[in-house]
């Protein structure tokens, strides 16, 4: 006699799938608070790669020298007429509050404007905000012209005519970023110590000898070089976002829109972050003078 198999319940059958898609749901849950750590890393990773091939290219002939003037002119001699501008107030308004505000304890305290101001822009304004304005102009520029490249294929064109794109195409803007940084940002730091002069002194009617001593009391050289350091690593750091979200652009317009406010909002970001790690190390490198 033939034994009747019973049917089984009803949902039987489904209970393995749903045991995986419950699982796979935890799983995601658990995951989905460390994804931004994990975007965070593969990005950090991504840039200090394509910095390391690029660098490895510097020996390496051909050199091109035109391809370094021609980005030390775009970066540099481009950004300067808005770093003169920003540099100028800067000065202007930082000078006038700190006059103000001194001369509420003392009307001769108005003339440690000048030490205070040129040791605040030496040390932190001067290469903070250049480093901004590079991140707004040059490296928006950057990633718009390269992510252009990459989703119109100049960029695998290059490939197939045997030249390197990131020699050809990003070590150029590295280390122009790397030299016109600190020269930026000695020239901001000038123009808004000459911005603080007249308005200290031709406004304020600051005592000039006066500004001029503590100016020199509190300034040292090693200031000047700490704010040229700092310079030459955000010159690196803002163009290096820029050809990294150009050169991986894809998505078309959109992806190259996109890229472009990744590297203004990046280097912004990176800029004040790192600034903070790298005050703390100068400080204790550099000599400090004595009180």
């Amino acid at each position: 006699m033939n034994q009747v198999t019973e049917p089984a319940p009803p949902g039987d059958a489904d209970q393995p799938s749903r045991r995986r898609e419950i699982v796979a749901a935890v799983r995601e849950g658990a995951r989905a608070p460390f994804i931004p750590v994990f975007r965070f890393i593969e990005g950090f990773g991504g840039h200090l790669v394509l910095l390391g091939r690029a660098l490895s290219w510097l020996p390496r002939r051909p050199y091109r020298i035109g391809n370094y003037l021609e980005a030390a002119e775009y970066i540099g001699f481009g950004s300067l007429p808005i770093v003169l501008l920003v540099g100028t107030f800067t000065g202007m308004v930082f000078s006038l509050q700190t006059v103000v505000a001194l001369s509420r304890f003392s009307q001769s305290f108005g003339s440690y404007a000048g030490g205070m101001t040129g040791r605040a822009l030496a040390l932190e304004l001067a290469p903070v905000l250049t480093a901004l304005m590079l991140a707004g102009r040059a490296a928006s520029g950057i990633a718009t012209e390269l992510g252009t490249m990459r989703i119109s294929e100049q960029i695998d064109a290059l490939e197939s005519m045997a030249v390197n794109p990131i020699q050809f195409l990003i070590l150029p803007r590295v280390m122009a970023g790397l030299f016109v940084g600190p020269i930026l940002t000695l020239i901001f730091f000038l123009i808004a110590m000459a911005g603080a002069y007249l308005i200290a002194v031709l406004n304020l009617g600051v005592d000039p000898g006066q500004f001029s001593a503590h100016f020199q009391e509190l300034v040292n050289f090693s200031d000047l070089v700490q704010g040229m350091i700092k310079g030459a690593v955000f010159g690196i750091v803002v163009v290096l976002i820029g050809c990294y979200q150009g050169y991986y652009a894809k998505g078309g317009g959109r992806g190259v829109g996109i890229g472009t406010t990744r590297a203004v909002v990046a280097g912004s970001v990176g800029i004040l972050v790192l600034d903070y790690f790298l005050s703390t190390i100068l400080l204790a490198i550099l000599p400090q003078p004595a009180l």
